[in-house]
C-alpha cells in the first residue's frame, strides 16, 4: 500500500539522511517514476522533502524535520512512547521494533519507567504472540487445558482478550464446546494451535463479562470467620479487603468473609500453615483438621 511505503520512506530518510531514487526503487520493488510521485505526494502533504541532482545528490529531508511536528504534540508523543514501553514488558516480538522506530521519528529517547516480570519461576510456555495473532485476526484456537481438578480437557475457542487478574494471566474466550464465555489460566494451557479458521465478532458486551465473578456469584457462600496471627500480617493486607479485617490488641487479625466452600478455600487456608485458625463454621474447622491430618500422615 502507498501509505505504508510513504511512512517507511520517511523513516528511512530520518535514519540515512540522503538516499537515491534508485536505492528506494530497489528497496520497495517499484519504479523510479513511482518514487518520484511519492516524493511529490509527501511534499504536497507538507513534509519538507527535497531532491538534489548530480554526484552525491539524492532525496533528503530538511535537517531539523521530525515527523511529530506535523502529527502529534509533545505530550502525545511521550504518552505513546510510555504506553509502548509498558507494552514491551509482555515480550511481544514487534513492540520493541515499533518503539525504536517511533523513538527515531519523534527524536526522543525512551525512559525505562516501568519493569514487569510476569513469568513465574516454573513457567515454560509463552503464548502471548500466538494469542495476540489469534485475537487480532479472529482465528479459532485449540489447546489442551488442565482444570482445577487436574483433568486434561481439549478446548476449541474464539479468543477475545488476554487478561491479567489477581497475579495471573488469563485468556478470555468464547468456548465453542460449552457455547459460553470462559476464562482460561495461561499457565494451564498446553499444545496451543492457532488455526486458519476465522470467526466473526460476537456481541461486544461479552467483553464486559467476568466469568470468574459470574461463577463466584452463582456459588453458595458460607460466612467464615478466621483468626490470623501477627506473623502473617503481610498476607492479611495482600489477600483481604480492609472491610474484612479487624485487628486485635495482641496484633492478630479477625477476618470475616463470605466465600464458597471448595477445594480452593481449603488450600488457601492451609497455605497459612499454623498461623491461621478457622473459628466458624464448625464443619469447615473439621474439614481443615482432616486435611491437616492427611498432610501429617505423609510425613510419618
Amino acid at each position: 500500500m502507498q501509505i505504508n511505503r510513504l511512512f517507511e520512506m520517511i523513516y528511512i530518510l530520518l535514519n540515512k539522511k540522503t538516499i537515491t531514487a534508485r536505492e528506494l526503487s530497489e528497496y520497495f520493488g517499484v519504479s523510479r517514476r513511482t518514487i518520484c510521485r511519492d516524493v511529490d505526494t509527501l511534499s504536497l502533504a507538507g513534509v519538507p522533502i527535497y531532491t538534489e541532482r548530480g554526484r552525491g545528490g539524492g532525496i533528503s529531508l530538511l535537517p531539523d524535520f521530525v515527523l511529530d511536528k506535523s502529527i502529534l504534540n509533545e505530550h502525545e508523543q511521550t504518552e505513546i512512547l510510555s504506553a509502548l514501553h509498558s507494552l514491551s514488558n509482555i515480550k511481544t516480538d514487534d513492540t520493541n521494533q515499533i518503539l525504536r522506530k517511533l523513538s527515531t521519528i519523534f527524536n526522543k529517547t525512551t525512559i525505562n519507567w516501568i519493569e514487569v516480570d510476569y513469568v513465574g519461576w516454573s513457567h515454560e510456555n509463552d503464548y502471548f504472540n500466538d494469542f495476540k495473532l489469534a485475537i487480532l485476526e479472529r482465528r479459532i484456537s485449540k489447546f489442551d487445558y488442565y482444570n482445577s481438578q487436574g483433568d486434561k480437557i481439549i478446548r476449541c475457542v474464539e479468543p477475545i482478550q488476554l487478561w491479567f487478574k489477581s497475579k495471573s494471566w488469563y485468556l478470555k474466550a468464547f468456548c465453542l464446546t460449552k457455547q459460553g464465555m470462559r476464562l482460561y489460566k495461561l499457565s494451564r494451557i498446553k499444545n496451543l494451535v492457532v488455526t486458519n479458521e476465522h470467526f466473526t465478532e460476537r456481541d461486544p458486551l461479552a467483553l464486559l463479562c467476568d466469568p470468574v465473578q459470574e461463577s463466584f456469584r452463582n456459588q453458595q457462600k458460607e460466612r467464615i470467620k478466621l483468626h490470623i496471627e501477627p506473623e502473617m500480617a503481610f498476607r492479611v493486607f495482600d489477600d483481604f479487603y480492609e472491610s474484612m479485617v479487624e485487628q486485635q490488641k495482641d496484633g492478630s487479625f479477625l477476618i470475616t468473609v463470605e466465600w464458597p466452600e471448595d477445594i480452593w478455600l481449603y488450600n488457601f487456608i492451609l497455605s497459612f500453615g499454623k498461623y491461621m485458625e478457622v473459628l466458624e463454621p464448625e464443619h469447615l474447622r473439621n474439614t481443615i483438621k482432616e486435611q491437616a491430618q492427611k498432610i501429617s500422615e505423609k510425613y510419618l
